[in-house]
């Protein structure tokens, strides 16, 4: 008889349930979340294990490619299928969501969750360390700069070079003011040097990679950008079709058709990366804002802006720009545009 196991993964424990064909429920039970513990529970199973499943979340990675290479046919689901799966059950528990994970391997509906490589999961690790750095020091600089506005100090023309000298200069007749903002400008000080040292890794990965370079010759794309495409993407053979990669970052609208009275077609759906759309929509802008030279895909995002608007005409040319590389990563090219001077 062939058995079917739903893991309901938690950092601590992970729920478990083993149906049979008919579904009958033969096994539910709380193990620690460790690859080796679940493997022997399912030790009684294994000789007609068909199908394990796991919902896709932070420790995908590590527990699919544990799991896998202790011989367990194991699956993992898109976290959004999954959800509305199961979204029928009355209560919503560890131990329900395992079986309902269960049945979702017995009954076959569901959608694989692309498991990336290792080395694609410590670039997508540098790119969010270093978002995150750049974060806070704009949250720290925006802070001293908001703070100072109750004693009538406002910053204006000051770069982001000159900041730290500025404030110090118009805090420095105050000891309290003086001494509480120093501080804070030390720890603005501590995380640009870090942030520093994470971008610098950044361009080091994408000179040192042929694909990323290839990426950057289109105008616009920098090396955050092609370092998160390819890291997006990993692998372009996933694709059938360059332009299922716009949709799969959510950069095309969403569609509610119902009959022929209802037939709406809404914003964006922003499924996906959203750091990988944010990347591409960022050299979208570079393209249409700073960009001075001639280039027909520029020309036709240019065309967009004059009917639809400027946000619409950048959401198209994002989208273009994904289209356009992963077609440039699947078949060797170069970026060509008919009015670029070479």
């Amino acid at each position: 008889m062939d058995y079917f196991v739903g893991l309901d993964v938690g950092v601590e424990d992970t729920a478990l349930c083993v149906v049979d064909v008919d579904g009958t429920v033969l096994l539910q039970t709380e193990v620690p979340t460790d690859p080796q513990v679940i493997a022997n529970s399912l030790k009684p199973y294994r000789r007609t294990l068909r199908r394990a499943g796991h919902e896709a979340g932070a420790l995908s990675p590590w527990l699919q490619s544990e799991l896998l290479a202790l011989g367990l046919p194991v699956i993992c689901v898109e976290a959004r299928h999954a959800r509305a799966a199961m979204s029928a059950q009355r209560n919503k528990t560890d131990a329900a969501d395992a079986l309902g994970l269960a049945h979702i391997m017995r009954t076959g509906w569901f959608k694989r969750a692309h498991m990336k490589a290792e080395g694609t999961y410590r670039l997508r690790l540098l790119l969010t360390h270093r978002r995150n750095l750049k974060r806070k020091f704009l949250d720290i600089e925006n802070a001293i700069r908001h703070s100072l506005k109750a004693f009538g100090i406002r910053i204006k023309g000051t770069g982001r070079a000159g900041f730290d000298k500025r404030i110090r200069e118009l805090t420095d007749d105050e000891p309290f003011t003086r001494d509480l903002i120093g501080t804070m400008l030390d720890a603005r000080a501590g995380l640009w040097e870090q942030f520093k040292k994470l971008d610098t890794q950044v361009v080091k990965i994408t000179r040192e990679t042929e694909l990323t370079r290839r990426f950057m010759e289109i105008p616009g794309v920098g090396p955050v950008t092609a370092l998160s495409f390819m890291a997006g993407v990993d692998d372009p053979a996933r694709f059938k079709r360059s332009r299922d990669v716009g949709a799969y970052f959510g950069l095309t609208t969403k569609c509610w058709q119902s009959g022929s009275s209802i037939d709406i077609k809404g914003r964006i759906s922003k499924a996906g990366d959203s750091d990988v759309r944010r990347a591409l929509y960022t050299a979208a802008s570079a393209m249409l804002s700073r960009y001075k030279g001639r280039l027909a895909l520029k020309n036709w995002g240019l065309s967009i802006e004059k009917r639809r608007g400027h946000k619409k005409a950048l959401v198209a040319v994002a989208r273009k720009l994904a289209v356009i590389m992963h077609a440039m990563w699947r078949d060797g090219t170069f970026f060509d545009d008919p009015l670029m001077v070479t």
